[in-house]
C-alpha cells in the first residue's frame, strides 16, 4: 500500500498552517472516503501561478480556485503532458476501482481566489482552502462537475465531507497566527556608576 502525500505550499496570500491542513486531507482521504493506496500532491499557489496553469493546461484565462490532475488514467491525459484533468470523468469511480488502483493526482489550489471567495459567500478562507481540498479529491474520486446532474451530486457529497470536516477540525487553526516573541524591555533608567 502506498501512502505519498506532498504539500506545497508557493503563496504569501496568508499563512496556513501545513501541518494541520496535511491532517485534514489525509482525515478525509482514510476515513471519509477510505481510500487505501494514493500518491497525492497539494500545491498551494498564488493568483499568478493558477492563472498560468490554468493557460497552460486548459486553455482558460485568468485564476480559478482548484485544478485538478489525476495521473491514474492514461486515457484521459492533456496532450502533450503527463497531466490529465479529472473533469473529463462521466463517472464517479467505484469503490473496487479505488481499491485497486488507488488515488494517483494533483490539486492546485488558489488562496487568492480562497480570500474573494470567503468574502462573497460570506465565510473563511480556510473553510473555503478545506472546501477546495475536498472538491479536488471528489475529482480524483470520479466525480464530475460539467453537467447539472453529477455536478449537484458532487456538492452534495462536496458539503457533506465539509460538514464532517468542520466538526473534526477547528478550521479557522488553518490560518497560522505569528508568534509572538517576548522581548525584554529596556530598562529606563540610567545605569549606576560605580567607583
Amino acid at each position: 500500500m502506498s501512502h505519498t502525500f506532498s504539500l506545497r505550499n508557493r503563496q504569501r496570500v496568508r499563512r496556513v498552517d501545513t501541518r494541520l491542513l496535511r491532517q485534514l486531507t489525509l482525515h478525509v482521504l482514510r476515513r471519509e472516503l477510505k481510500i487505501g493506496t494514493f500518491e497525492l500532491a497539494i500545491h498551494l499557489v498564488g493568483a499568478r501561478e493558477m492563472a498560468q496553469v490554468n493557460w497552460d493546461f486548459l486553455q482558460h484565462e485568468g485564476s480559478t480556485d482548484v485544478i485538478t490532475f489525476d495521473h491514474s488514467n492514461p486515457e484521459f491525459r492533456v496532450p502533450g503532458s503527463d497531466f490529465r484533468v479529472a473533469d473529463g470523468v462521466d463517472e464517479p469511480r467505484t469503490r473496487n476501482v479505488m481499491v485497486e488502483t488507488g488515488l494517483h493526482g494533483e490539486l492546485f489550489i488558489c488562496l487568492d481566489d480562497a480570500v474573494k471567495q470567503a468574502r462573497e459567500f460570506r465565510t473563511t478562507w480556510q473553510g473555503e482552502l478545506a472546501r477546495y481540498v475536498i472538491h479536488g479529491l471528489l475529482h480524483l474520486c470520479g466525480h464530475d462537475d460539467l453537467s447539472p446532474g453529477p455536478r449537484r451530486a458532487m456538492k452534495r457529497e462536496e458539503n457533506r465531507l465539509v460538514r464532517l470536516v468542520a466538526k473534526e477540525f477547528a478550521l479557522a487553526q488553518l490560518e497560522m497566527r505569528p508568534v509572538k516573541v517576548k522581548t525584554r524591555r529596556p530598562s529606563l533608567q540610567k545605569p549606576s556608576s560605580k567607583r
